[in-house]
């Protein structure tokens, strides 16, 4: 059995004990970020079978907004759906560009050339926010879905992610992220799913899932 270290002392000598210890950790952090020096624009991806990938993303974006960014948003998948995200983002027409091309789940549709359309339609949308000096940060929402799919060229999207302004975030949401995307990505974050409501016969709850 492990000893507790507070035993026989004083709230006082346990307040001094945390006040040095509170103190060596934030000395060895200061040193740490003293060798941090590098700024730069990140590719960051959202991925993984857990919820939450999008909402994280948006979390970003209006973090950015908060900072006097300027941000596009680009969402490949969700074109139909009323999404809450997206009528707060309209009301701030001068700081964001959101623009919603997908016509749904590609089982939804059950049309692979009109996906890959929409698919096509939404990248060269995106590209331009990516490559423009008047966007800070841009939002490619579902982005690994349609490449999973294979409706766009993966070397295209990674070259224009290679090249992109060097200041510029994008940020990079869906399943099933790509190896080359994720090898190319300077944040990657896995969403693992614990739990979930859908499988005890919940269906997706507004403001919540949308």
């Amino acid at each position: 059995m492990t000893e507790k270290i507070t035993d026989g002392m004083s709230e006082a000598e346990l307040d001094a004990r945390h006040a040095e210890k509170m103190r060596k950790k934030k000395a060895a952090r200061d040193k740490i970020l003293a060798t941090k020096t590098v700024e730069k624009g990140l590719l960051i991806v959202h991925t993984g079978k857990g919820k939450g990938k999008t909402t994280a993303a948006f979390g970003l974006v209006f973090r950015a907004l908060g900072n006097g960014f300027k941000v596009g948003v680009v969402q490949f998948v969700k074109g139909k759906w009323e999404t809450g995200e997206r009528h707060i983002l309209e009301r701030f027409p001068d700081e964001v560009t959101i623009t919603a091309m997908g016509d749904g789940f590609t089982w939804e549709t059950q049309d692979r050339q009109r996906d890959i359309a929409a698919a096509k339609a939404a990248w060269e949308r995106a590209k331009a926010l990516i490559m423009d000096e008047e966007h800070d940060m841009v939002l490619l929402d579902e982005l690994n879905i349609v490449l999973r799919y294979e409706y766009l060229d993966l070397a295209e999207v990674l070259a224009v992610l290679r090249d992109k302004p060097a200041m510029k975030h994008v940020v990079v949401t869906g399943r099933n992220a790509r190896e080359e995307l994720i090898e190319l990505a300077d944040l990657v974050t896995e969403m693992e799913a614990v739990k979930h409501p859908f499988r005890s016969g919940v269906k997706a709850q507004k403001g919540i899932e949308f």
